[in-house]
């Protein structure tokens, strides 16, 4: 495999388009293709060190050198909000603000297709309504998305009217249902007409850290 082949491979691991790659990289993105192509055989090494720390990688996988993409010790910042987000009815939370913004360092090989990916954002879950897959206090990653693009059965952050939520996502007609997956009978679905001006869909769950007792 040429070092071009393994630029783009690593590139579609982590889901990053050649514009992403091109714009860290502080170049346009028909070089990135020409890397890719090896139409450019001799990739500077300076490149070479950019494009290892782009795509999270030891520099000497990109050159051939070593046979394993990963970097294990690699890891990204994100953005996150000390703020729990309810797994039950919606709650109001307390106000978030730019200010309220905090960091927390994951590892890339935890967050898999999604490390290094800067609109992500973490925060806690509350509840027991999705503990059936998400248990109370878990961690969450949260992808913003508009509605458009949403799939029945994903998981979402959403408030109506400041109070936050987290449910599964399901389009009926001129409704949207937040329903809950939980071994307590005592939730139930959350419904809300799709002209609904104070429901704000935050973001789309992609992965969950739960901590063990």
């Amino acid at each position: 495999m040429s070092i071009g082949e393994r630029i783009r491979k690593r590139r579609k691991e982590l889901g990053l388009s050649a514009m992403n790659v091109a714009e860290k990289l502080g170049k346009d993105r028909a070089t990135v293709y020409r890397y890719e192509s090896n139409e450019i055989e001799d990739v500077p090494i300076t490149v070479i060190r950019q494009l290892a720390e782009i795509l999270k990688v030891d520099p000497g996988y990109l050159m051939g050198w070593k046979k394993t993409a990963e970097n294990l010790d690699s890891t990204s910042n994100y953005a996150y909000y000390p703020t729990s987000i309810s797994a039950g009815l919606p709650i109001v939370a307390e106000s978030v603000t730019e200010y309220d913004v905090e960091k927390i360092n994951i590892p890339d090989n935890l967050m898999g297709k999604w490390a290094g990916n800067n609109d992500i954002f973490f925060t806690k879950i509350n509840g027991d309504s999705m503990n059936k897959i998400i248990p109370d206090q878990s961690l969450i990653a949260v992808k913003p998305i508009e509605q458009h693009e949403l799939k029945d059965g994903d998981i979402v952050v959403y408030s109506d009217n400041h109070e936050y939520a987290v449910k599964r996502f399901y389009r009926d007609g001129e409704k949207l249902i937040f329903r809950p997956e939980s071994n307590d009978t005592s939730f139930y679905d959350y419904i809300t007409d799709i002209s609904n001006d104070s429901l704000v869909i935050h973001g789309k769950v992609v992965l969950y850290i739960v901590e063990l007792d």
